[in-house]
């Protein structure tokens, strides 16, 4: 994999730069890095990455639609750019960023035959009970989810229509936590937020109970985003694979063993002993707090991935929650001050 030369668009945000953490582990130091950065603070995720070249997304945008040989000698195309926040109500803005931007990069790619990884969301599915790459379980709750949904049908339509030149891999992320992620602001993880919430008075909060979930109950597919970045690496060497693949763990977890896995690695290192969480409840360590109006209707009380179509492709043995955050808190507390302060 040595001497390529890689785009990764959303390359200063938190799965962007993983996966140029995990190219330059691959021996890939020929990386362009395509993003925006009005939030000044993402530039921290790459100032220790090697790569070769900066460029404004809206440069970048201009460039591919104005001089579509520029980027033409490119071994691949991780495209992670995108409008991520799931509240935002503009849907002309998330349309342009994540339906055109998208698939004028994917029109770019096929042209040139460049291999073309992008990041879909498990918020096509809405509050669905199965989770598969199908048309008859994708229905989605909110703007952002809708705009992924189109790209990967559009996706889906030159799959079965067009004559495809190179790889196209659609990823439907699912919970993702890990490190990198500390300019997400409100937007990051839970198991991120609870770290930064022991750590200022040893009290972590989680949603109550809604729509037939006891409190801390609401249950997700969470994977570490580690395991994102081993898959997608894995998917481009093995360039023949093209389609639109749930990457999730394949089992969910509720909310609450964020928490108690968050607390006790907190507690380790206070010489404390671990809880349960019964004990946490009762020690008034976990807070429930009342569910916020402005989520009703649009929150996905459960997710867990059917990864059927990924394991035709791929074998990967996922982290449960227990040990993802054992490694994300490892990391937050020797990297926390340089990402975050």
């Amino acid at each position: 994999m040595k001497n390529k030369t890689v785009i990764v668009t959303g390359g200063a945000g938190f799965i962007g730069s993983n996966i140029i953490e995990g190219l330059n582990k691959h021996g890939i130091d020929n990386i362009i890095v395509v993003d925006n950065l009005k939030n000044a603070a993402k530039f921290k995720n790459i100032a220790d990455l090697h790569i070769i070249d900066f460029i404004d997304k809206h440069d970048f945008i201009q460039e591919i639609l104005t001089n579509p040989n520029k980027f033409k000698q490119i071994d691949a195309v991780f495209h992670e750019g995108a409008c991520s926040d799931t509240m935002e109500h503009n849907g002309h803005y998330m349309m342009k960023n994540n339906f055109e931007y998208s698939k004028n990069l994917f029109i770019h790619c096929q042209t040139h035959h460049i291999p073309f990884l992008y990041a879909s969301s498990a918020a096509v599915y809405g509050n669905e009970t199965q989770f598969k790459e199908e048309k008859a379980y994708e229905k989605t709750l909110n703007i952002y989810g809708y705009s992924k949904l189109l790209f990967d049908d559009y996706i889906r339509y030159h799959l079965k229509h067009r004559k495809i030149t190179s790889q196209v891999a659609g990823f439907r992320y699912f919970n993702v936590y890990g490190p990198r992620e500390c300019h997400k602001g409100k937007m990051a993880s839970v198991a991120y937020h609870h770290y930064l919430q022991y750590a200022k008075d040893e009290k972590v909060k989680l949603f109550g109970e809604h729509a037939g979930y006891t409190a801390g109950t609401h249950t997700r597919d969470f994977i570490y985003v580690g395991d994102i970045i081993d898959v997608k690496l894995k998917f481009w060497q093995n360039k023949l694979a093209s389609g639109i693949y749930n990457l999730g763990t394949g089992k969910a977890e509720p909310f609450n063993n964020i928490a108690v896995s968050m607390v006790n690695e907190y507690r380790k290192d206070q010489g404390k002993s671990t809880v349960n969480l019964e004990e946490l409840v009762k020690l008034n360590i976990l807070e429930y707090i009342n569910f916020p109006q402005s989520l009703h209707g649009k929150y996905q009380s459960y997710t867990q991935a059917n990864l059927d179509n990924l394991r035709t492709v791929v074998q990967h043995d996922f982290l449960n929650v227990a040990h993802g955050v054992e490694k994300y808190y490892t990391w937050l507390k020797q990297n926390y001050v340089r990402f975050a302060e």
